[in-house]
């Protein structure tokens, strides 16, 4: 579909067609266009190529200092031009990323209702649960094929931050069409205003979310479901996925409608499948070192909300695969909470939690003060992977990374909480505290570090690496629904990509740059499992590039005819 379209036609005119922020071309439009759609007087007579726009965008972007404000003028042109945009994205991705994204997005999230400017998605706030088909009906969504939808409850690591949540919608569904060519005009953000337990937006005069505490139990349990189930009739093809949504919401809302629709969680699936490929990565580097492969790892895991269960889940199902038997399972996975390590007597353990809880006998003598913190297990479990994804800083100091390192070759550490300020540790700490033996990868980019007088980036544990081409391979065979297999396959793909592991270099993560590559390799690899799993029709795999690729929009400018 979207490659075989040859040009626009459109009944918009004049200011209306500027207005369009998919047919704007700005200085684009040509002289025959101005004849034709009205645009004489409205634009400066100059014209210019696409290519001299992004040469001209990419100056002014980096004329600006501060991220946020760099944010701000991507958000501006893409609710003016998103063709150009795009294509901005396409000439400098590694630019683009962390301000489109991770970690300035959290900024912006922070101060959405003072940089929101343009409508872009949906605000579902509770006051309007009965116009929800309503404001669905709307002609402007008709070819809808992805929605990310969040509460902003829990963004990233900074918490609830209401309806200014909705920067992370616009920001994923934004590296959807960026890394994986999904059309812009096939995506919609949503935010589900249940209204916010931050006292100080509800104080806040800026505030553009309803000003009321949150709604728990069953009104909101009622309003979701109404939610789910206009979505379900208005886009009964949709691929929908729920994106930062609170602990304790998270993983029943995916278990709930996992077999309605073609629906995931990207915090936890998503998370778990970047973390899963960048570790079976380093696991085959390490074996290749003589460290031992995965099934030689002991796990340690420092957070146990949806992303750490999500994370075990998909590490614990590769250790199955590899053939270690399920009752040896507690021997490779320690998961290490607020309470202290996570046992089967801790109240309140969560479905997540409960298959990595370990038998208080077993740990007995581990206890300092009466209390199994994270440095107690990474000793005592002889520990070789360290995963953070706690939200809370520094929590991975020196001693704990010395004592990991004492029990491996290639201690591999992936400290994941984002944004930056949220990092369990340093890069630079992490190796310097490892003698430069680490292999590590974080969850925000930080610079490149300089090891044995070379510059060397910092592998960034992103989610982009992943749900984009988890997408595009479902749209690519019409998948109707999102299995773990999935994941697993997506995985192993972004694993196959791995420099370390190709000998192309010593990353474990391709390059940003690279993303688009990336996307189409985990792309093939979803939709196989999809036929596997039978819940895609069956396909010629020799025409599976073909399929995958008539799904994928380029930014490029057509020709715009009047209709």
């Amino acid at each position: 579909m979207t490659n075989s379209l040859s040009a626009h036609h459109t009944p918009l005119r004049g200011q209306a067609l500027l207005n369009d922020p998919i047919l704007n071309k700005g200085l684009g439009f040509t002289r025959q266009e101005r004849d034709s759609l009205g645009l004489h007087g409205l634009l400066p007579v100059a014209e210019r190529t696409l290519t001299e726009q992004v040469k001209l965008t990419a100056k002014a972007l980096a004329a600006i200092e501060n991220p946020l404000d760099k944010h701000i003028y991507l958000r501006t042109l893409q609710d003016t031009n998103e063709t150009l945009f795009y294509a901005l994205l396409e000439h400098d991705l590694e630019t683009a990323l962390p301000l489109v994204y991770t970690p300035t997005v959290g900024q912006a999230c922070q101060t959405f209702s003072e940089i929101w400017r343009r409508p872009r998605g949906l605000f579902l706030a509770y006051p309007d649960r009965d116009r929800l088909d309503t404001i669905l009906a709307d002609k402007r969504f008709d070819k809808t094929k992805v929605i990310v939808v969040s509460d902003g409850e829990r963004i990233l690591g900074l918490g609830d931050l209401g309806a200014g949540g909705m920067g992370i919608p616009i920001g994923k569904l934004s590296l959807y069409t960026g890394c994986a060519g999904i059309h812009p005009h096939e995506t919609l953000p949503i935010l589900l205003d249940t209204g916010t337990d931050n006292e100080t937006l509800r104080n806040d005069p800026t505030y553009i979310g309803w000003k009321h505490a949150r709604i728990r139990g069953e009104d909101y349990d009622n309003f979701v479901e109404r939610f789910v189930q206009a979505v379900k009739h208005r886009f009964p093809n949709v691929l929908l996925q729920w994106e930062d949504f609170a602990g304790r919401n998270a993983a029943p809302l995916l278990a709930k409608y996992r077999n309605q629709l073609c629906t995931f969680n990207d915090d936890i699936q998503g998370t778990a499948a970047v973390a899963a490929g960048a570790i079976l990565a380093a696991a085959q580097a390490a074996q290749k070192s003589g460290a031992g492969g995965l099934r030689d790892q002991v796990i340690v895991i420092l957070g146990g909300g949806s992303a750490g269960c999500g994370i075990g889940a998909l590490l614990r199902q590769a250790m199955l695969d590899e053939g270690i038997p399920e009752t040896e399972l507690h021997k490779h996975f320690y998961m290490v909470d607020r309470p202290g390590l996570l046992l089967t007597t801790t109240p309140d353990l969560t479905e997540g939690q409960k298959p990595f809880a370990q038998n208080p006998d077993h740990v007995a003598t581990w206890a300092k003060d009466g209390r199994t913190g994270l440095h107690e297990v990474v000793e005592n479990a002889n520990a070789t992977i360290l995963i953070g994804v706690s939200g809370q800083p520094g929590l991975f100091d020196e001693p704990i990374i010395r004592s990991l390192a004492k029990h491996t070759k290639r201690p591999i550490v992936f400290p994941l909480s984002n944004p930056t300020s949220r990092c369990e540790a340093t890069p630079e700490d992490v190796l310097t505290w490892s003698d430069g033996r680490a292999l590590v990868s974080t969850g925000s980019p930080f610079p490149p570090l300089t090891i044995d007088g070379k510059k060397q980036r910092v592998d960034q544990t992103n989610n982009a690496y992943i749900f984009p081409g988890i997408g595009l391979g479902i749209l690519a065979v019409g998948a109707k629904r999102v299995t773990e297999t999935m994941f697993m396959a997506a995985a192993k793909a972004l694993a196959a990509e791995s420099p370390l592991v190709k000998g192309e270099g010593p990353n474990l993560l391709p390059p940003v740059a690279d993303l688009h590559k990336v996307a189409l390799g985990v792309a093939r690899a979803v939709a196989i499992q999809a036929r596997q799993d039978g819940v895609a029709e069956p396909f010629d795999e020799a025409r599976l590039d073909d399929l995958i690729a008539a799904h994928v929009w380029h930014p490029r400018y057509l020709p715009t005819h009047p209709a």
